[in-house]
């Protein structure tokens, strides 16, 4: 990344970011729990990957607005 960015440019990357990780994070979560009945090591997966976005939209959030209590996902639940 060669290129210069002022502060504002930076803080919409970084919000385009977070609502990419939000939404990925909705959707597999979807995913796992529509998995769950028919393929149980498919929903684990799901559910780790719904983790992992999960993980990056909380850091982009605290990057965004620091101190703030983390938001709950909703409809979030364990997948087994």
């Amino acid at each position: 990344m060669t290129d210069v960015v002022d502060a504002d440019e930076l803080l919409r990357r970084i919000r385009r970011g977070r609502e990419r990780a939000a939404e990925e994070e909705r959707a597999w979560l979807e995913r796992a729990g529509d998995l769950t009945a028919t393929d149980p090591e498919g929903a684990r997966e799901a559910a780790g990957r719904a983790l992992a976005f999960g993980a990056v939209l909380r850091v982009l959030e605290e990057i965004v607005d620091p101190g703030r209590a983390p938001a709950a996902a909703e409809g979030t639940r364990r997948v087994t």
